[in-house]
């Protein structure tokens, strides 16, 4: 506090506030952009699988350990795999299954889902067996 003729001056300097929320407010505006990045998928939990569904309308996505990519029955290239699912008509609330051997690269798996993410898709399952099946 700073003594005046007139007695205490009891005024808060707000200015340091405002320099460090300046501050923070720029980190925030940098980084927020950087954490939205990615491909969003809810991974299975092994112990407790859920069956894949037995109606037509499931669509799966096959990838096998040589590399190749077959949407239900029929093969896709993997550059023409967003192209293949627009053409499909198929819409974002629409579910799609992914179904990978364990052999398959982690790399390769990062790159159909991000196919899938670009086609427009925002719901992905992910096939497993349970561990009572080995």
């Amino acid at each position: 506090m700073q003594v005046h003729r007139g007695g205490l001056i009891a005024e808060i300097n707000v200015t340091p506030f405002v320099d460090v929320m300046l501050v923070l407010l720029i980190i925030f505006m940098v980084t927020a952009p950087m954490l939205t990045q990615g491909v969003e998928v809810d991974l299975p939990e092994t112990k407790t699988v859920e069956t894949l569904p037995e109606d037509s309308e499931a669509i799966v996505l096959h990838v096998r350990k040589d590399g190749t990519v077959k949407l239900d029955k029929y093969p896709v290239e993997l550059p023409n795999l967003a192209g293949q699912l627009r053409r499909m008509g198929l819409t974002k609330d629409r579910m799609l299954y992914l179904q990978a051997d364990k052999e398959v690269p982690y790399g390769v798996v990062v790159k159909v889902m991000a196919e899938i993410r670009a086609a427009g898709l925002q719901k992905l399952g992910v096939v497993a067996e349970p561990e009572d099946a080995k």
